[in-house]
């Protein structure tokens, strides 16, 4: 995974307020302890957006793996901006293109929104089948080159995704590329929470350890709210659907590295988009 990076944490006093004739001051500690963790909230939002996306935030940042972990609550959110745009590209697109034309510039905008981030980490997964051991996959996977294996992953995804984004009713589709990216960015919390990382060291163990107990039900809470109003019943199987993906994804590519990395986690989000946008695709032409 990407290094994220974060904002300082600047503390501001608080005031006290009089009521009648006695005065009521509130605690110095108690007025920082809520800025502090109104600024951790900020930062953890800019953490996320400058992980997840490709769009420079202005403004001091400094690296630290373990406040992504930190800032995973966020994730759908970031999601959701994303969604936001697609929709808003897929609305302009497929009146100034054919509709094939227009679902690839779509997909080709969501992918360049990322930074191809979790592509690459798909496609080092993929390499690492071809390893001996746990060891060795891991050695294929720090490997910058992309293999067979990567390669052909990723042009099938890609090409389903475009097939799926292509033939849904122009009624969802908006909506669908809403709810999508939100719902596969809730799963990363939920998988640092349930598989052990792979290494001791690297970006996958220190932002498993910035996760915390809460992380996963915030993200997952939000990613459900997002479906439920933008699909509400085709919402819930979107959700039900990806998050069982990245979870048989995560279990398979763990078995076989001893661990999660971030590579793994990349490539959770990238097939739970996919298992997503198919969901989408089979409820809408079962439903004819």
């Amino acid at each position: 995974m990407r290094q994220a990076r974060s904002l300082g944490d600047p503390l501001l006093g608080d005031a006290g307020h009089a009521h009648g004739s006695r005065e009521i001051v509130s605690s110095p500690g108690h007025g920082r302890q809520e800025e502090r963790a109104s600024i951790r909230r900020v930062t953890g939002l800019v953490a996320a957006a400058r992980y997840l996306t490709i769009v420079p935030f202005p403004g001091p940042v400094r690296s630290s793996a373990d406040s992504l972990g930190r800032a995973a609550p966020w994730f759908p959110v970031i999601g959701l901006g994303i969604g936001a745009v697609l929709a808003v590209a897929e609305r302009v697109t497929q009146v100034i293109f054919p509709l094939l034309l227009a679902g690839l510039l779509t997909v080709t905008l969501w992918k360049l929104l990322t930074g191809g981030l979790h592509l690459d980490g798909l496609a080092d997964c993929l390499d690492g089948l071809g390893g001996r051991d746990a060891e060795h996959r891991l050695a294929i996977m720090r490997d910058s080159r992309i293999g067979a294996f990567g390669a052909l992953g990723l042009i099938l995804l890609l090409l389903l995704e475009i097939a799926a984004v292509t033939e849904m009713p122009s009624g969802v589709r908006a909506r669908a590329l809403l709810v999508v990216p939100a719902v596969a960015r809730a799963t990363p919390p939920l998988l640092a929470r349930l598989f052990r990382p792979a290494k001791h060291e690297g970006m996958g163990a220190a932002f498993g350890a910035g996760v915390d107990a809460l992380a996963a039900p915030i993200a997952l809470s939000i990613a459900l709210v997002v479906a439920l109003v933008a699909l509400r019943a085709l919402g819930l199987a979107v959700l039900a659907v990806s998050v069982s993906s990245a979870l048989v994804v995560t279990r398979f590519f763990a078995a076989r590295v001893s661990g999660i990395t971030g590579d793994v986690l990349g490539a959770a989000i990238e097939i739970a988009e996919l298992a997503g946008l198919l969901t989408v695709s089979a409820w809408s032409h079962l439903g004819r």
